[in-house]
């Protein structure tokens, strides 16, 4: 219980910030079990099943408020979810497992500093030549690490002009979902691997993907929470690449 407890909390205050922004926050629940020493091979199937969740409940509540388009969502999505698939069915060395998780939080920690905004003028679809690789790759590095994509995808849209801020939040949640059910597909006996308290996590997960998604729905998450999220990014990230 003591180690339950505070890897619940955890999750739920990763579940309400980033589903305010259309992310399921695979991220911070890998921060959070990163910070708590937990398995590295429990790590992942444990995060691609809480992003599924929390996705799932953000998809919807963005979808129902109108911010999603599909002309930016299926150009990625056709690429990323097939090579998600192939990402989820590798299993990395603990060791390099460690490294490139550690990369891929401080990478999110900085996206999270930075608050990319998108130019100040009218959204464009994105070109099928630009967007069919990138969404592959974006596929494969979720499905290795167990991340949705969301944190590679959301200022990718964002720097380019593609989408504008709410829109983009609606297509993550759903690229999120996406390709996290296919990561989980690529590898369905790690979900052999989930800890006992796999309940307690998803609870902890539904409920603050319930509060952040219906907040960001109407408002984005403010730039004081998301740099406090991306301290702990760091922290953990560090500590990842730390370890050996």
């Amino acid at each position: 219980m003591t180690e339950v407890v505070p890897l619940a909390l955890l999750v739920l205050a990763a579940a309400v910030l980033y589903s305010s922004v259309g992310h399921g926050g695979a991220s911070g629940y890998l921060a959070a079990m990163a910070l708590l020493g937990v398995s590295t091979a429990t790590m992942k199937p444990t995060a691609l099943v809480l992003n599924v969740l929390v996705a799932t409940i953000a998809s919807v509540q963005f979808l129902r408020a109108g911010c999603f388009s599909w002309s930016v969502f299926w150009p990625f999505a056709v690429t990323s979810v097939p090579l998600a698939f192939v990402g989820g069915a590798v299993s990395l060395p603990g060791a390099l497992y460690k490294q490139l998780v550690g990369v891929v939080l401080l990478y999110a920690a900085w996206r999270l500093f930075a608050e990319a905004h998108g130019p100040g003028r009218t959204p464009r679809n994105p070109p099928l030549v630009a967007a069919l690789p990138l969404g592959g790759a974006i596929g494969l590095v979720s499905g290795l690490v167990g991340v949705g994509g969301g944190i590679f995808l959301s200022p990718l849209l964002l720097f380019m002009g593609w989408a504008e801020t709410r829109v983009t939040a609606g297509v993550s949640a759903l690229f999120i979902l996406v390709n996290s059910v296919a990561g989980i597909a690529g590898h369905l006996a790690s979900l052999a691997l989930l800890p006992p308290a796999t309940p307690v996590l998803a609870l902890a997960a539904f409920a603050g993907g319930i509060v952040g998604s219906s907040y960001g729905a109407r408002r984005l998450a403010t730039p004081t929470l998301r740099r406090l999220l991306a301290v702990v990014l760091v922290v953990a990230g560090v500590k990842m690449l730390a370890q050996r």
